[in-house]
């Protein structure tokens, strides 16, 4: 029998429940490939709703350990959204003063849950997308640097190390042998590296793929473009296996076909990640004649809903 995901514990913090988030088998939008299982993991069952509750905690946990990030510093960082809430949200429960540096079209939603953990926002250009708010972030730490702790979740290693020690674990854990290939978008680049890292320690091979915007001006929130953008210092380019583009189109049409055949209401940076699984569940099938693929659901819907069709004309 398949053990149940067991949520009724006792907790005695809300960043206790960052991690352990179950593995979903899709069923229908991979149907045309049946001698390969396709596996999304949920990420958005974290307490702050996304994959980055995972290195942010542990970005801020670590920092508090060797004493970086003191109680008179204000934790500041750059991000699109979703690092942000995660923050937000460990700051709340911890008692940090957060402050973030995010471009201004950002979703609304994103907007909202952030100040509604008590946190102060600074808004960067809406044209200079993710490095945009890089590039404040660093202006403002450069001014005051004992003001603030800057974790730098681009160049953070405990932002991969947050996936070598949770989420590359935890799918070895689920699905075992089992699995013949991963694939995980690129922003920061921590779940990919992480991840690839702890999957690559396996007593078999497991191939792992990167995937990233087909091009650099795209729509898909969060996801960087390496050649057109500032590459973050933990990304290696030679790690995964393969770099897989994928179109804003894809993400975004991907997204809304899980929602309608699954059930499923995830984000556009995870609309890409299921695309891109569904891509090598495609070649595993025709060329292997079987597999297991893995992939990530880095958040929710809701987050991009407001007005969901203008931002997806817009530029990140």
């Amino acid at each position: 029998m398949t053990p149940r995901f067991i949520r009724s514990r006792r907790l005695d913090s809300i960043i206790d429940l960052v991690g352990n988030t179950p593995l979903l088998k899709l069923k229908h939008v991979a149907a045309h490939v049946p001698s390969v299982e396709v596996y999304v993991k949920l990420e958005f069952m974290n307490p702050g709703g996304s994959i980055k509750d995972r290195p942010a905690l542990r970005m801020v946990m670590d920092a508090i350990a060797d004493g970086r990030f003191t109680r008179d510093k204000i934790l500041i960082d750059s991000t699109s959204g979703n690092t942000g809430v995660a923050y937000s949200m460990i700051g709340a429960a911890l008692g940090y003063r957060v402050q973030l540096v995010m471009p201004k079209n950002v979703s609304q939603a994103r907007k909202d849950i952030t100040r509604a953990y008590g946190t102060e926002l600074i808004f960067s250009s809406p044209m200079e997308g993710s490095d945009g708010a890089i590039r404040l972030v660093r202006e403002i730490v450069e001014k005051e640097p004992d003001k603030y702790f800057y974790p730098d979740q681009y160049s953070n290693p405990s932002n991969p190390l947050a996936h070598y020690l949770g989420t590359g674990q935890e799918i070895l854990d689920a699905v075992g042998d089992k699995i013949t290939h991963f694939v995980a978008a690129l922003g920061t680049s921590g779940t990919a590296m992480g991840t690839t890292r702890r999957l690559r320690e396996h007593s078999r091979k497991i191939y792992c793929v990167a995937a990233e915007p087909a091009e650099a001006h795209h729509a898909l929130e969060g996801l960087k473009h390496m050649a057109s953008s500032i590459v973050p210092g933990i990304y290696d380019p030679h790690l995964p296996d393969e770099i897989l583009p994928i179109t804003t189109d894809e993400g975004w049409d991907m997204s809304e076909k899980v929602a309608e055949l699954e059930g499923l209401y995830v984000g556009h940076s995870a609309g890409a990640n299921i695309a891109a699984a569904v891509k090598l569940a495609e070649r595993a099938h025709k060329e292997q004649g079987g597999g297991c693929v893995v992939t990530v659901a880095c958040d929710r819907g809701e987050r991009y809903f407001q007005p969901m069709k203008w931002e997806k004309k817009y530029t990140w």
